[in-house]
């Protein structure tokens, strides 16, 4: 007998049906509660789907300006600099749905969106995002379809915001190392870790 779920019907044997709490959560608009929430993040993960598959980017800012909450159904997230693969912008041209799941250091709830999404090049508008003289190259126009809060057992049992928890970078690869590792040698290395804080610095923004 097999053991891999392949129908609704099995799952929901398996795990019964949401509770109360679990659905009256999503709206599909920005309410006091969620825009208070939106604001206090400075990080949210993206994710995306296109020809080629699904993709998941992290997106950070200065907490308050990670999006531009533009109305209760809007939002709007500049394009900050990043290593030009572009793998979300290309899915969004193609596809537009898009989820994004925000984190508040120090919170243990996280807050999802599901929606779709456009890019707008207007200088205007991106001009409008610059930060230290560095304006994105693209806004991303973001279509509210649901919104509604995680609960935190996830984060609770990752112990995710305790700093005694936290890795020692020392004991990870190094993206040189691995830049190099993937290369044999032609790209990557000490050096590109060696320069590269003095390069992020000058292209953050």
């Amino acid at each position: 007998m097999t053991t891999r779920i392949a129908t609704i019907a099995e799952l929901e044997a398996l795990y019964g049906v949401p509770g109360d709490t679990s659905l009256v959560k999503e709206i599909d608009y920005i309410n006091d509660d969620y825009r208070r929430m939106i604001e206090a993040s400075p990080f949210a993960a993206l994710a995306t789907v296109g020809p080629e598959g699904l993709d998941c980017s992290p997106r950070g800012d200065r907490t308050g300006e990670l999006v531009r909450i533009i109305d209760e159904k809007t939002l709007m997230m500049p394009d900050r600099r990043g290593n030009n693969r572009a793998d979300s912008l290309r899915n969004i041209i193609r596809d537009p749905r898009i989820a994004l799941m925000f984190l508040i250091p120090g919170s243990g709830n996280a807050l999802r969106i599901n929606g779709r999404a456009e890019l707008d090049r207007d200088p205007v508008l991106c001009k409008s995002f610059a930060v230290d003289g560095q304006a994105p190259r693209s806004v991303i126009i973001i279509t509210i379809e649901a919104i509604y809060f995680q609960c935190a057992r996830a984060i609770v049992r990752s112990d995710l915001w305790n700093p005694e928890h936290h890795c020692d970078p020392s004991t990870l690869p190094t993206a040189g190392q691995i830049l190099a590792n993937l290369s044999k040698g032609q790209i990557g290395g000490k050096d590109y870790d060696k320069e590269w804080p003095i390069r992020a610095a000058s292209t953050m923004w």
